[in-house]
C-alpha cells in the first residue's frame, strides 16, 4: 500500500485543561492506529492549535489558526475524537473546534475514544454523535469507552494494562472506521458531497 492510498485519520485531543490525561490516552490510541498499514494518523491537540473562543461572522476572514486547522481537517479521511467526559458531556474546547468548521466534517466518518474517572465517557460519545450528524459527518456505531481510566495503569507504569476487551473495542472501531472512510472517500471522489 502506498502512502497516498493510506487513509488519513485526524486524532483530535479534546481536553485542554491543566494536568489533563488525554495525551496518555492519545499516545496509546495513536500507537494502535500506526500499527495498521492502511491508516496514517494526524494528531491534532486542541491545547496547541490556539483556536479563538469567539467565532467570527460569516463575512469576516477566518483567523490564521482556524485556516491552518481547517486545512488539516479537510485533508482527513476520518476523525477520532479522544475526549474525557466532563459533567456528563464533552469539553467546551471540543465544541468550539467543531463549531469553527462545517464542510471539513461533511461526508466523513467519525468515532470517539472517551474515558472518565468513574464513568466510561459513553454520554460524551452519544452527544458527539448527535452534533456530528448535524454537520453531515457519519458517526459510526463503534466507539471505545474506557471506564476508570486513571486506575488502568499496569504495574510497570504503562497505560493501559493488558485488557483483551479494550483491545477488541479498538480493533472493531478501527475496522469500522476504515470501512466507512474507504467507502466515503470513493464516493467523494466520484461525486462531491452535497449538503
Amino acid at each position: 500500500m502506498t502512502t497516498s492510498d493510506r487513509l488519513r485519520v485526524a486524532l483530535i485531543l479534546g481536553s485542554t485543561r491543566t494536568g489533563r490525561f488525554v495525551p496518555t490516552v492519545a499516545d496509546w490510541f495513536a500507537d494502535r492506529v500506526r500499527r495498521r498499514r492502511d491508516l496514517e494518523p494526524d494528531r491534532i491537540d486542541l491545547a496547541a492549535v490556539e483556536l479563538p473562543d469567539q467565532l467570527t461572522d460569516h463575512d469576516e476572514p477566518a483567523p490564521a489558526p482556524v485556516l491552518a486547522l481547517g486545512a488539516r481537517l479537510a485533508a482527513a479521511d476520518a476523525f477520532v475524537v479522544i475526549t474525557p467526559e466532563y459533567n456528563g458531556s464533552f469539553p467546551a474546547a471540543v465544541k468550539n473546534a467543531i463549531d469553527w468548521f462545517d464542510t471539513e466534517w461533511a461526508g466523513k466518518p467519525v468515532t470517539v475514544v472517551s474515558y472518565g474517572r468513574d464513568t466510561d465517557g459513553a454520554r460524551a460519545a452519544a452527544q458527539l454523535r448527535q452534533v456530528f450528524s448535524e454537520l453531515d459527518a457519519v458517526p459510526i456505531r463503534r466507539t471505545v469507552t474506557i471506564a476508570r481510566a486513571w486506575q488502568r495503569f499496569a504495574a510497570d507504569g504503562t497505560w493501559p494494562r493488558r485488557d483483551p476487551e479494550l483491545d477488541e473495542a479498538v480493533r472493531t472501531a478501527l475496522d469500522q472506521l476504515t470501512w466507512w472512510a474507504t467507502a466515503l472517500r470513493t464516493a467523494r471522489s466520484t461525486s462531491p458531497f452535497v449538503a
